[in-house]
C-alpha cells in the first residue's frame, strides 16, 4: 500500500486530518470509562446527585464531540480514498499509453480492465478502513492498556497476553489465504478476456449456434472462481470466531479476577465497570484491525496486480530533443532483423535492405506468416528494430520524436477500429482542428462519401460499438479517409482493402495517384490487381525479401510474384466478386 500513497498527491491534506480526527475522537473516549468508574464510585455510591449530573453532562459533551471528531474523519477518509483510486486510475492509464506495441502485449486487455475496476476498489476500500484503523486501534489499544494498567496492573496483564495471541493466529492466516487470492484475480483476468470474445464476436457465437458451448465455457470459469473464493473466504472466516473467543475468554478472565478483587477491597465496581469497558475497547479494536487485515489480505494482490502496470516502464525510448520535421517520405531499411521476444535464434524479420524513394507507391505481397505486417510496424516506430537501422527522410527514426514521426506516417492497420462517436469525429482522429471540407475531400479520396450521404444524418451519423452499424468495407473506407486527414509523408495501407470491392478499390488507387504524388504509398495486399500499379512489389518469404522489382520484372524473375498472378488471374472471375 506505501507504494501507492504518492498518488494521493492533491489529497495529502484529507489523508492527513482524517486520522488526526480519529486521534481526537480516540482520546474522548478513553476517559469515558474514567469517568464512568468515577459517577459509580463516588456519586451512586454516597448519593451525591449534583457529582452524577455534573458529570454526566461531561460525558455528554465528550461523547458529542467524539462524534463530531468521527463524522470529520469518515468524511476526509472518504475524500482521500476516493482521491487515491481516481489518481490510481488516472497513473494507470496515463503509463499504458505511453505503453509500446511490446508492452502491450504483455498484458491482455481484460487483464488492465480488471486492474482499472476490481483491483482499484480492492485497494480503496482497503484505503478508507485502513487510513482510520491506523490512527484508531493502536492509540485505542495503548490508551486503554494504560488507563486498565492504573486501575488494576494485575488484570490489565490479561491484555498482554491476549493481544500477541491473536495477532499471531491472524498473521497465520493472512498467509495462507493470500496465494487463492492472487490465483482468483488471475482467474479474473480470464473470466473477463472470455466475456470480451463472446461480446464482440456475437455474431460467429451465433452463426455457427455455439452459445451452449460459450455457456459452459463460462460455466467453468466463474466456477473455478468461485472454488478459489470458498478456499480463501473460509480461511478469512476464521478470523472472526478467533477473536471472538479471545474477546469472551478475557471478559470471563476479568470477571473472575475482578469479582475476586472487589470482595476483597482490591477493587471497586466502579474501576472493575472501566476495565470491562477498556477490554471491550481494546478487543473491538482488534477486531477491528481483524477486519482491515482481511481487506488487506484481498488487496495486496491487488496492490501488486497495479504496480505491475505503474512499474512498467516502455521498451521504447523517446529522444528528449528527438528530431520534429520529417523531410520527405523516403524510407531505407538497413540490414534489419526483428524478433518480438528479442531472441536472435527466433528471427519474424531477416537482414532487410530495402530503399524507397519518397513519393513512390510499394506494394508488399506474401503468404500469411510472412511478417509483412512486422515490416510495416517499424517504419513509425510501433516496435523497434532488433538489428540494424531505419530510415525515414533520412534520418534514423529512434533520432524522430515520437509524435512527429508517428504525425508523418499514416497507417491503416489490418484490423480496422472505429470509436463511439459520429463518422465526422472518428475521422478527425487524423486531424482534429480539420475543417468539415478538409473532411468531405479525403471522405471522397477514400470513396467513403458516397455511403456517408446515404445515412440520414450523414455526417454526424453516431457509429456504435466499435463500428458494428457499419460494413467491413465502410469501416475501411472510414479508416482509409482518417489516416488521409493526416496528410502525412508516409501513407501505409496494411491489407486495408480486403472487404472493399475490386472496383472500388480500383478507385482509392487512382485517387491517391492523382492526389498523392508526394506521398510515399506503402500497400500490403492478397490480391496482385491492388499492387500491379505499384511502382514496385516488395516479395517477403518467412521474413526474408526474396523480391523487389518492378511488377514487369518480378513477373518475369520472381517464383512466387509469378505463380500468385497465375493463380489469381485464372480466378479473376472469383476474384472480381
Amino acid at each position: 500500500m506505501l507504494s501507492l500513497l504518492k498518488s494521493l498527491r492533491e489529497y495529502k491534506k484529507e489523508a492527513i486530518l482524517a486520522p488526526f480526527f480519529v486521534s481526537l475522537e480516540v482520546f474522548l473516549e478513553i476517559f469515558i470509562p474514567y469517568l464512568m468508574a468515577n459517577i459509580i464510585d463516588i456519586g451512586i455510591k454516597n448519593s451525591n446527585l449534583p457529582y452524577v449530573i455534573k458529570l454526566g453532562i461531561v460525558l455528554l459533551v465528550m461523547a458529542g464531540f467524539s462524534l463530531f471528531f468521527g463524522i470529520l474523519a469518515g468524511r476526509y477518509a472518504a475524500i482521500s480514498g476516493a482521491g487515491l483510486s481516481k489518481n490510481i486510475r488516472h497513473d494507470i492509464f496515463y503509463n499504458v499509453q505511453n505503453f509500446s506495441f511490446k508492452n502491450i502485449d504483455k498484458f491482455s486487455s481484460s487483464s488492465l480492465v480488471t486492474r482499472l475496476t476490481t483491483d482499484i476498489s480492492n485497494v480503496q476500500m482497503a484505503y478508507m478502513m485502513g487510513v482510520r484503523t491506523v490512527a484508531r486501534s493502536p492509540i485505542m489499544i495503548i490508551m486503554a492498556l494504560i488507563m486498565s494498567m492504573r486501575i488494576n496492573f494485575k488484570i490489565s496483564l490479561i491484555f498482554l497476553i491476549s493481544v500477541p495471541l491473536l495477532a499471531i493466529v491472524l498473521i497465520s492466516i493472512a498467509k495462507l489465504a493470500h496465494p487463492y487470492f492472487i490465483k482468483v484475480f488471475k482467474n479474473y483476468d480470464v473470466l473477463n478476456n472470455a466475456v470480451s470474445e463472446n461480446v464482440n464476436a456475437q455474431r460467429v457465437v451465433k452463426s455457427f449456434v455455439r452459445e451452449d458451448y460459450e455457456n459452459q465455457k463460462f460455466k467453468n470459469l466463474s466456477k473455478n472462481i468461485y472454488d478459489l473464493f470458498i478456499k480463501a473466504e473460509l480461511l478469512v472466516a476464521s478470523v472472526s470466531p478467533a477473536t471472538q473467543v479471545v474477546i469472551y475468554t478475557v471478559i470471563i478472565l476479568i470477571l473472575l479476577n475482578g469479582g475476586t478483587s472487589i470482595v476483597i477491597g482490591d477493587m471497586t465496581t466502579g474501576q472493575l465497570t472501566s476495565i470491562i469497558v477498556y477490554a471491550l475497547q481494546i478487543l473491538t479494536s482488534v477486531i477491528t484491525l481483524s477486519i482491515v487485515f482481511i481487506l488487506m489480505i484481498i488487496a495486496e494482490s491487488s496492490i501488486e496486480r497495479i504496480n505491475e502496470v505503474l512499474n512498467e516502464k516502455t521498451t521504447m525510448e523517446n529522444p528528449k530533443n528527438g528530431e520534429k520535421v520529417v523531410k520527405d517520405g523516403s524510407v531505407e531499411f538497413k540490414d534489419v532483423s526483428f524478433s518480438y521476444s528479442d531472441n536472435m535464434q527466433h528471427l519474424s524479420l531477416k537482414n532487410i535492405n530495402l530503399k524507397i524513394e519518397s513519393g513512390q507507391t510499394i506494394g508488399i505481397i506474401g503468404a500469411t506468416g510472412s511478417s509483412k505486417s512486422t515490416l510495416v510496424h517499424l517504419i513509425p516506430r510501433l516496435y523497434d528494430v532488433t538489428q540494424g537501422e531505419i530510415l525515414v527522410g533520412g534520418v534514423n527514426v529512434k533520432n524522430y520524436d515520437l509524435e512527429k514521426l508517428r504525425d508523418s506516417v499514416s497507417m491503416v492497420l489490418q484490423k480496422n477500429t472505429l470509436f463511439t462517436g459520429t463518422i465526422a469525429e472518428n475521422i478527425k482522429w487524423g486531424n482534429e482542428n480539420a475543417s468539415m471540407q478538409e473532411v468531405e475531400n479525403v471522405c471522397k479520396m477514400a470513396c467513403a462519401d458516397e455511403f456517408i450521404n446515404e445515412f440520414p444524418n450523414k455526417y454526424d451519423e453516431q457509429i456504435y460499438e466499435g463500428g458494428n452499424n457499419v460494413s467491413g468495407g465502410q469501416k475501411q473506407r472510414l479508416c482509409i479517409a482518417r489516416a488521409l486527414l493526416k496528410n502525412p509523408k508516409i501513407l501505409i495501407l496494411d491489407d486495408s482493402t480486403s472487404a472493399v470491392d475490386t472496383k472500388t478499390d480500383a478507385r482509392i488507387r487512382q485517387a491517391f495517384a492523382e492526389d498523392l504524388k508526394d506521398t510515399t504509398k506503402i500497400i500490403i495486399a492478397q490480391r496482385i490487381s491492388s499492387v500491379e500499379n505499384s511502382d514496385k512489389i516488395i516479395v517477403l518469404d518467412d521474413g526474408k525479401v526474396v523480391g523487389y522489382d518492378t511488377p514487369e520484372n518480378l513477373l518475369k524473375n520472381n517464383t512466387i510474384y509469378k505463380e500468385t498472378y497465375e493463380a489469381q488471374k485464372k480466378g479473376g472471375v472469383i476474384d472480381e466478386n
